[in-house]
């Protein structure tokens, strides 16, 4: 079972434990350490899980965190735990306090339901205020299983984490802000659009006017792109549902105009692959063909060259390489990032195509 998997299957869970949950220990026992657990850890082994791991704050000797995940006899994160009825929000404080005192570079705040994250982004060795990732176990969203598989014990990386914390946070709280001001917009985010659109001097009528217009524009916006999304899947169920033998795929990828569209996740995974190859080619003679059930990376843009096809319309993202018998065979990722785990294989493609033309020419 992949990491995604065993989130998925968690979260299933926690529900229908929480009603024998009664106590704070029994949180930590039913949802934290199984939560530590699939970060691939053993909470059984002192080594990697440190459990009442003691913090010393000046003279106040003996005070105690719930987790210390260790790494190299020091501490990495730093785990406070609550009961899981509790609201976090008092809490962050204590977890503060522990922070400074030790080498942990993460603390992660949790009742078992909400899972928040802190780091030092403001000020060094001292723990911001706000948590830079946080999520609802029960609400967990395919991008944020993949900022935490960046805490999972075979991919833990302090600076890959740290460099993503800093965009995450502040990604997260232009979002709020887009979402406060989509549901009830600010005289002054108001008056920003009715300047451009009114014609004239913009009184206090037309700006009570034009905060009704603004949620609604944004309504229809969000309403749009939500139906253009659902047409889209409707259009791969369609083609999924109809499987294509090899000459109607390479046919298929040749007609100019077919409802195809190149998502953002596809062009970016292109030129991951683009990257990688250039140790071994010229990145001009990769080239992207997309079709409507998966999206071509093809060298010399030539169909009967294929470095490998993406598929990332459905629920799980694959990556299909042709091997020396020229057999797709399939590698399931959770980030596009996966693709590097993935450069020799695309190497070895690539090589095979210049080894042929380098003997031809010979």
């Amino acid at each position: 079972m992949d990491f995604k998997d065993s989130i998925l299957q968690f979260a299933g869970r926690v529900e229908k434990l929480c009603p024998q949950i009664q106590t704070e220990e029994a949180t930590k026992n039913a949802l934290i350490m199984p939560f530590i657990q699939l970060l691939g850890y053993d909470v059984f082994n002192p080594f990697e899980v440190n459990p009442e791991f003691v913090a010393d704050l000046g003279i106040k000797k003996g005070e105690k965190v719930d987790y210390a995940l260790m790494r190299e006899g020091k501490p990495i994160v730093l785990i406070e735990c609550k009961h899981y009825t509790e609201n976090l929000d008092p809490h962050n404080s204590q977890l503060f306090r522990y922070f400074h005192t030790t080498e942990a570079k993460f603390g992660l705040l949790t009742n078992g339901i909400t899972f928040r994250f802190y780091t030092d982004l403001v000020t060094p060795n001292k723990m911001d205020d706000k948590p830079f990732f946080e999520f609802n176990i029960g609400e967990i969203r395919d991008n944020e299983i993949a900022e935490l598989k960046k805490f999972h014990k075979s991919y833990f990386d302090i600076e890959n984490i740290s460099n993503a914390a800093s965009e995450l946070k502040f990604l997260n709280e232009v979002r709020a802000l887009l979402s406060n001001e989509l549901s009830n917009p600010s005289e002054e985010f108001v008056r920003y659009f009715a300047k451009k659109a009114y014609p004239s001097s913009v009184t206090q009528k037309v700006l009570e006017q034009f905060t009704t217009i603004t949620k609604k524009a944004f309504n229809l916006i969000v309403s749009d792109l939500i139906n253009d999304r659902l047409k889209s899947a409707l259009k791969t169920e369609t083609a999924k549902s109809e499987p294509l033998t090899g000459e109607q795929q390479d046919e298929q990828e040749t007609k100019p105009d077919n409802g195809i569209e190149t998502t953002q996740e596809e062009i970016e995974a292109y030129l991951i692959i683009k990257s990688i190859l250039r140790q071994k080619t010229d990145p001009q003679r990769i080239h992207l063909r997309d079709a409507q059930s998966y999206c071509a990376i093809l060298f010399d843009d030539n169909n009967r060259k294929p470095i490998c096809r993406l598929y990332f319309n459905g629920k799980k993202k694959f990556v299909d390489i042709p091997d020396e018998n020229k057999k797709f065979v399939r590698n399931e990722i959770q980030v596009l990032d996966d693709i590097f785990g993935l450069g020799d294989k695309l190497m070895e493609v690539v090589e095979g195509y210049t080894f042929i033309k380098s003997a031809l020419e010979e």
